[in-house]
C-alpha cells in the first residue's frame, strides 16, 4: 500500500490558507477562536468553515490548532469550542494539554511539537494517549527519527521550513520570566531574538550587543526523501504569522519538490490530497522572509546555527554604499557601487550600530536609490534587498491553478452514454439523446469533440480517453459539447471528494517518567490525571513565576560556545569558566551539559 506524504502549510485566516491549498498544499493547519499557540492568529468558526469547504474539494484537510496549555476553568470553554470546530468541518485537531483527550473528539488528535517529543519512549507515550500523530521536536537527526518510527505506530509530522525556536518547543520559559507572557499560552515575546552581551564570571563581556540566542530558519526542501525514508509523512511549513506571498511561495516551492519525490519513487508514495497544480509564478524562497538557512541537526552533526547579526530577514546583498547624500527635495540619495537593476518599491536593509534598520526605495534608478531620509547608513556598508517589488507582483499576480483530473468516455450509439470518473475516484454519468443527422466530416467533429471536452470546467480538468461511435458521429455543436462538459462537472461537484483515510489510535498510557517536572506543563487536574493513570508517581505544575533559583529557561542543542568556537571538547578551546547571557541588567546563566551535547539558560 503507499505511504500517503502530506505536505502541511500554515495559514494566519482563511484566504491564506485557501491560497496554500491553490499552491499545493495537502493540509493546512490554522488556529480557530480561541486557544493557538499564536495569540494573534485566531479565526472565527465561519472562517474556518469556509476554509474547510474549500479544502474539502480536493480532499485536503484541515487541522485546527488547539495547542496550549489550558486552565481548569478554561476545559469547558476548550471543549465547546472544539465542537463547533468539528461541525465547521475540522479534520483533526493538534493539541499539546492531555486535558483534550477527555473532551472525547470526533476527529483525531494530533501531538504538537509543543509536546517536545524527542525519544521513542516520548512518542510510546503519547501513542498511547491516543494520538495519531506526533508533531516531533525541531532538533532531530535523521538517526533520531528512525528510532521514534519504529517506536511508534502513529504517523510522523516534522517541520521542514521556517523559524526555529533555540530551545526544545514547548519548553521555554524566558518569555514567561522577562515579560510574565507564557510562550505555552501564546503570548512568547521571542526573547530568542533579544540582543544579549556574553559575559565571563570576573564581569569581562566577550560578545556585546548580538542576537546570540537566534538561530537561522529551517530549509529541508534538499532532505524530503532522507525524511520520507526516515518515516516522516507529514513535511510542515512553519509560518502561522506570515503573510500571504510567504505562503504562496514556500508552499509552492515544497509541493514541486514533494511531487518530484513521488514521481521518482511510485512504488512507494502518493501525495495525501488530489488536483495537479498548472502555471503561475515560479518559486523562490530566497526572496521572502529567512534569517539565512540551515538544516539545523538533520545529519547529526553541528554547524553554523545562529543569526546572531540579523535576527530579522535581511535579504540578498545587493551592494556597497559609495554615497549617502541629501537631495534638494529633501530627499536621500543612495549610490551603490554595481547595478543591479533595482526597482521602485524595493525594500532594503543595513547593519548599524543601533541594529538592523530598513526602508523603502522610492525611485531606483541604475545604481541609485532615492527614499526618504535614512539615519544610520554610511559610506561602506553593505545595502541587502529585502523586499522584492517585482516578485511581491507576480505572487499577487500570477497565480497557479489547481485542477482534478477527470477521465471522460463517450459512446455514440442509439444515444450518448457519457461516463467519468475523478482522479480521486468519484463516477458520473450520463444519458443523452444525439441528432439524427451525422457529421459530413467525421475527422473534424471528432476533433471538435475532443477539443471542446478536453477543457476545464471548475476546479476541474477534463481529458477524453474513449470516444466511440459504430456508426460514426452525428452533427453537433461546440456548445452542445460544452454542456455536457458543465453539466459532468456539477455531477461531480454533488458527490464529496473522497480523502485520503487518517488513523486513529488507541492504546494504555505508559508515563516516560516517574516524576513529572514543569517542563511537562501541566496545568489543570485532567492532564496531572493522565500522568499518575500512566504510572507517573508526582506530577510537579506548570512554571510559574514563583519558581526556585536556577530554574531552566530553556535547554536546546544550539551551543554558544561552539557557535563562537570556544568549545573545548569539539575545538580544542581553552576553558573559560562560568558564561552569562546579560539584557537590559539582568543576568541570565549558562549551563553546558557537554555529556549530553546540550546548552541550558538558567533563571
Amino acid at each position: 500500500m503507499l505511504r500517503a506524504l502530506e505536505l502541511l502549510a500554515p495559514a494566519r485566516n482563511a484566504d491564506i490558507g485557501i491560497a496554500a491549498i491553490d499552491c499545493g498544499a495537502d493540509a493546512v493547519y490554522i488556529a480557530g477562536p480561541g486557544f493557538g499557540a499564536r495569540h494573534s492568529a485566531g479565526n472565527p468558526v465561519d472562517e474556518v468553515r469556509r476554509l474547510c469547504e474549500y479544502a474539502h474539494r480536493f480532499g485536503a484537510r484541515i487541522f485546527v490548532t488547539l495547542n496550549t496549555i489550558l486552565y481548569d476553568g478554561e476545559l469547558p470553554e476548550a471543549r465547546a469550542m472544539m465542537r463547533d470546530l468539528e461541525d465547521a468541518g475540522a479534520d483533526a485537531f493538534i493539541v499539546q494539554d492531555l486535558a483534550v483527550r477527555s473532551f472525547g473528539a470526533r476527529v483525531p488528535l494530533h501531538a504538537s511539537t509543543q509536546c517536545s517529543i524527542r525519544t521513542p519512549e516520548d512518542a510510546a507515550f503519547y501513542s498511547g494517549m491516543g494520538f495519531s500523530r506526533l508533531v516531533l521536536e525541531r532538533q532531530l537527526s535523521l538517526e533520531d527519527i528512525r528510532k521514534i518510527h519504529s517506536a511508534t505506530p502513529a504517523e510522523l509530522e516534522f517541520f521542514v521550513h521556517g523559524a526555529l525556536c533555540v530551545c526544545y518547543s514547548g519548553q521555554c520559559y524566558m518569555s514567561e520570566a522577562v515579560a510574565g507572557r507564557s510562550a505555552n499560552r501564546g503570548e512568547c515575546v521571542q526573547a530568542c531574538r533579544s540582543l544579549y552581551d556574553l559575559v565571563d564570571s570576573s564581569g569581562r563581556t566577550l560578545v556585546r550587543n548580538k542576537a546570540l540566542l537566534s538561530l537561522k530558519d529551517l530549509n529541508l526542501s534538499n532532505r524530503l526523501a532522507d525524511l520520507a525514508d526516515a518515516g516522516i509523512s507529514s513535511f510542515k511549513i512553519e509560518g502561522r504569522l506570515k503573510n500571504i506571498s510567504y505562503v504562496r511561495n514556500v508552499t509552492r516551492e515544497y509541493s514541486m519538490a514533494l511531487d518530484a519525490l513521488v514521481a521518482s519513487r511510485p512504488d512507494l508514495y502518493r501525495r495525501a490530497s488530489f488536483g495537479r497544480i498548472k502555471g503561475g509564478f515560479t518559486p523562490m524562497p530566497d526572496k521572502t522572509f529567512n534569517r539565512g538557512y540551515t538544516e539545523l541537526f538533520i545529519d547529526g552533526k553541528r554547524g553554523s546555527w545562529a543569526s546572531m547579526d540579523a535576527p530579522k530577514s535581511m535579504g540578498t546583498a545587493v551592494g556597497q554604499v559609495v554615497s549617502v547624500r541629501p537631495s534638494r527635495n529633501g530627499e536621500t540619495v543612495i549610490t551603490l557601487d554595481r547595478d543591479l537593476s533595482l526597482r521602485n518599491g524595493d525594500g532594503f536593509s543595513f547593519i548599524s550600530e543601533s541594529g538592523i534598520q530598513g526602508f523603502r526605495g522610492d525611485v531606483c534608478i541604475g545604481r541609485e536609490i532615492r527614499c526618504k531620509a535614512v539615519e544610520g547608513l554610511e559610506k561602506g556598508m553593505t545595502l541587502y534587498r529585502n523586499i522584492d517589488s517585482a516578485f511581491e507582483k507576480e505572487l499577487s499576480g500570477n497565480l497557479p491553478q489547481r485542477l482534478i483530473g477527470v477521465k471522460v468516455a463517450m459512446d455514440f450509439g442509439n444515444s450518448l452514454s457519457i461516463s467519468a470518473e475523478s482522479e480521486d475516484g468519484r463516477k458520473v454519468s450520463l444519458q443523452l439523446d444525439i441528432p439524427e443527422e451525422k457529421a459530413e466530416n467525421q475527422e473534424r467533429m471528432e476533433s471538435m469533440i475532443y477539443g471542446q471536452v478536453e477543457k476545464t470546467a471548475g476546479h476541474y480538468s477534463f481529458s477524453l480517453e474513449k470516444l466511440s461511435a459504430a456508426d460514426g458521429l452525428p452533427l453537433m455543436k461546440a456548445s452542445e459539447i460544452n454542456g455536457i462538459r458543465r453539466t459532468l462537472a456539477s455531477r461531480l461537484d454533488a458527490l464529496p471528494c473522497n480523502i485520503v483515510p487518517m488513523p486513529s489510535m488507541t492504546g494504555k498510557p505508559t508515563s516516560p517518567d516517574e516524576e513529572i517536572s514543569y517542563k511537562s506543563n501541566v496545568s489543570n487536574h485532567i492532564s496531572r490525571q493522565a500522568y499518575l493513570s500512566g504510572g507517573s508517581r508526582s506530577v510537579e505544575k506548570a512554571f510559574e513565576l514563583t519558581h526556585r533559583k536556577d530554574t531552566e529557561l530553556m535547554r536546546t542543542k544550539y551551543c554558544i560556545k561552539h557557535e563562537l568556537g570556544l568549545c573545548p571538547i569539539h575545538q580544542g578551546a581553552s576553558p573559560t569558566g562560568p558564561l552569562f547571557l546579560v539584557n537590559n541588567g539582568r543576568r541570565f546563566p549558562l549551563r553546558f551539559d557537554c555529556s549530553r551535547c546540550e546548552m541550558a539558560v538558567l533563571d
